[in-house]
């Protein structure tokens, strides 16, 4: 998979991204929002390369592409999508992170904007759930900005643990953005 937008490449991984992917989940956001992402080493981060490139051809996912910097090619997150825990069979969530030093410029959007048609397509989805903390509001806007309508707001399952989250859905008839 490669998909292009302005700014950014959304591609497969390769094993030589174990180092950025390592650096990258190294910041504080990712041990607050996403801990089950944090590598102790660039060989555990190696380990979890191996496994996601081995999931790109099945039909169950995770689903999970790094995103690359079209001007200076570096790996600055993800995107994904993979199963919804303790939900019914077929569900899916999105889900992205960028690391901390590229925050605030546009690239989460504008990933999630050009992944999910594509995805959509792909697997013949049409709809995408996307949950996080109540307490992001970075990740809410994202959601927003994306074409995510709010479904809930309340107690619930983050990372195995109970919390204060916001539950939204992306339809794929509802692609009312622009880069």
């Amino acid at each position: 998979m490669k998909i292009r937008t302005p700014s950014l490449t959304i591609t497969t991984f390769s094993q030589a991204m174990a180092q950025s992917v390592y650096e990258n989940s190294q910041d504080d956001d990712t041990r607050r929002f996403v801990p089950d992402e944090v590598y102790d080493s660039v060989e555990e981060a190696y380990e979890a390369i191996d496994f996601l490139m081995s999931r790109y051809d099945t039909t169950d996912g995770p689903f999970v592409y790094p995103i690359i910097t079209n001007d200076d090619g570096k790996n600055i997150g993800y995107v994904q999508l993979c199963k919804l825990e303790l939900e019914e069979e077929g569900n899916l969530e999105i889900g992205y992170h960028i690391a901390k030093n590229f925050t605030g410029k546009g690239y989460a959007t504008e990933s999630v904007k050009a992944f999910l048609p594509a995805m959509a397509q792909k697997l013949n989805l049409k709809e995408v759930y996307g949950i996080c903390l109540a307490e992001n509001s970075a990740s809410i806007r994202v959601l927003e900005k994306c074409g995510f309508t709010q479904i809930y707001q309340g107690s619930g399952n983050y990372q195995g643990k109970k919390a204060q989250i916001i539950k939204a859905i992306w339809k794929k008839y509802n692609l009312n953005y622009n880069f």
